[in-house]
């Protein structure tokens, strides 16, 4: 497969992520569950860290990837649902190098939404991956 980054304008690699991802001769999609920030059983963790929230949902996003032999660099497309956007850009700085030592170029859509599954999530991530 190979990938073409489409970024007219330079704005967004501050913010970590692409305008488009061009696909070619891809043989594998896998489009992902959004994943939040609970345990191994589906217990919500890390209440009001939106940091916390991110990275754990970002550990449950390589697991499921890994389970498909995908990694981060594989995710073509993230969509961010938060509870709170301001928080969500004022934890940017630790989580965002993870995605970048990953290599993960994303296309994204960021939503503020008035609730998750359960009332304490702050983050939801939806992804979809291509090989």
């Amino acid at each position: 497969m190979e990938r073409r980054v489409i970024n007219p304008w330079t704005w967004q690699d501050e913010l970590g992520f692409v305008q488009a991802n061009e696909l070619t001769g891809a043989q594998r999609v896998l489009l992902c569950s959004g994943q939040t920030s609970v345990d191994d059983v589906g217990n919500p963790i890390n209440g009001g860290d939106m940091a916390a929230q991110v990275n754990k949902s970002l550990d449950n996003l390589e697991t499921v990837l890994g389970q498909a032999d995908l990694k981060l660099s594989d995710v073509v497309r993230l969509n961010i649902y938060t509870t709170d956007i301001d928080a969500f850009f004022e934890a940017t700085p630790q989580f965002m190098p993870r995605l970048v030592q990953a290599n993960c170029r994303f296309a994204s859509t960021l939503l503020g939404v008035s609730r998750l599954a359960f009332p304490s999530l702050l983050v939801e991530l939806e992804a979809t991956a291509v090989q």
